[in-house]
């Protein structure tokens, strides 16, 4: 069954966190710690809630659907997130449900990315070995939150986690500890436009067609 943190019946934040291997992690593991036990704050390890990929898409959607912001805590894993996390995406941000035809059920709520890297930030860039700047591998990301009609939050990136150092690991694990703490309270929120509307024709999606 999927483990569950929170001390209210009512959570405002959904961590959704995914690692392979949490024992290896140097970061997302501490990041992970610190959300636990925070008022309103629901945290679900995806690896050890579901070990055997099969994921409780009706449970999974009840607690996303009582938070008001969905927080996605992983490793960047060439260029994209942990395959279980995917599939979480996949089954959970259903056609009819998260977007579509009455598929309203995340309209309004906030989508934040937190992530790591094991190469340093200069390494994205066109003249380094990940050839882009890290803003670039975002898309995704965005565009799943715009779809479902989800405000896209600046996301909390780590850079070179394997070399950094305890003192900048702990700044940042405390930055996130703050972040969750003082949700929806962020200055910067005030600036952000409203969530992007991204209607799906029905004729994209007749009913009764097979998935591609």
């Amino acid at each position: 069954m999927p483990t569950t943190t929170s001390t209210e019946s009512a959570p405002r934040i959904y961590v959704i966190a995914a690692h392979p291997r949490w024992r290896d992690s140097r970061v997302n593991l501490q990041l992970l710690k610190a959300s636990r036990g925070i008022p309103g704050v629901d945290v679900n390890d995806l690896y050890d809630s579901y070990p055997d990929y099969a994921v409780d898409v009706k449970t999974e959607q009840a607690r996303l659907a009582r938070a008001e912001m969905l927080v996605l805590l992983h490793p960047i894993q060439w260029y994209s997130m942990p395959s279980l996390q995917k599939l979480w995406l996949d089954d959970v941000f259903s056609y009819g449900w998260a977007y579509g035809k009455g598929g309203n059920k995340l309209e309004g709520k906030d989508f934040w990315l937190v992530a790591t890297t094991g190469g340093p930030e200069e390494s994205y860039h066109p003249q380094r070995y990940n050839r882009y700047f890290f803003d670039a591998f975002l898309p995704p990301y965005e565009q799943t939150a715009a779809l479902c009609g989800m405000r896209f939050l600046p996301p909390l990136i780590f850079h070179g986690a394997r070399s950094a150092s305890d003192a900048a690991v702990a700044e940042h694990v405390a930055v996130f500890r703050d972040r969750l703490q003082t949700y929806p309270t962020w200055p910067e929120l005030e600036d952000l436009g409203e969530c992007a509307s991204c209607v799906v024709p029905e004729t994209d999606r007749p009913v009764g067609q097979e998935e591609t």
